[in-house]
């Protein structure tokens, strides 16, 4: 039998699911603030959420699978199977890490993030940038207007910015909102292709980690 342990802090989506699992032919504070307090991890996580900000950074962290609400019952019952079939646990530091990025974007209500330029602070939308370029000690910022903000700080101080789903970090000059790539073209030399057709290189060492994002979408 698997038993497992609902954790939610609205009670009909608890109920909802509970009622789910009943019926999807398996057996029969909030859930970040239990994960802070344990000492030990030797079970499986699967992530339910009507904030689709932490899907990317979940997966990465170790969760086995991840759920929008409200819960679908075929996708429910993908997970389960998923769980039988390659039971995935997750260590502590995934789970810190995982927390701390939580933190960040449920302290963020402000959806702008401000840019030094020269002579200016552009204030722009998340949704807004579909991608970042090294250019030495600066960094150009592509937003999805077609406009290019020369920033003032590094790609890698830029991606400290923005270090929440659903940027991602390509490549040791490119820094990218997965909101706005639509293929992904295999082999040695792969590359992002975005929605305006803007060929982005994927380097080698961050082509598993994306390629595990990838596949858990297309699973």
């Amino acid at each position: 039998m698997i038993k497992t342990i609902i954790i939610d802090d609205e009670r009909h989506c608890s109920e909802s699911l509970s009622w789910l699992l009943k019926h999807v032919e398996m057996p029969g504070k909030t859930g970040f603030d239990l994960l802070e307090g344990l000492t030990d991890i030797d079970f499986t996580i699967i992530f339910t959420t009507a904030f689709n900000q932490y899907a990317l950074r979940a997966i990465k962290f170790g969760a086995l699978d991840y759920l929008m609400k409200p819960v679908d019952k075929d996708e429910l019952r993908e997970a389960i199977k998923k769980f039988i079939t390659q039971e995935k646990k997750v260590s502590l530091n995934q789970v810190s890490a995982l927390l701390s990025h939580a933190k960040k974007i449920n302290d963020f209500s402000f959806q702008k993030i401000a840019f030094p330029t020269l002579h200016t602070y552009e204030l722009v939308s998340l949704h807004e940038i579909l991608v970042c370029e090294s250019s030495s000690n600066y960094t150009s910022v592509r937003l999805v207007n077609g406009k290019t903000i020369l920033v003032s700080k590094t790609l890698k101080e830029i991606e400290e910015m923005l270090n929440t789903s659903p940027f991602f970090r390509v490549h040791n000059s490119w820094l990218v909102n997965l909101n706005y790539a639509v293929r992904y073209i295999k082999g040695e030399g792969g590359y992002l292709i975005l929605n305006n057709d803007l060929s982005i290189p994927v380097s080698r060492n961050k082509r598993e980690d994306l390629l595990k994002l990838i596949t858990h979408l297309a699973s």
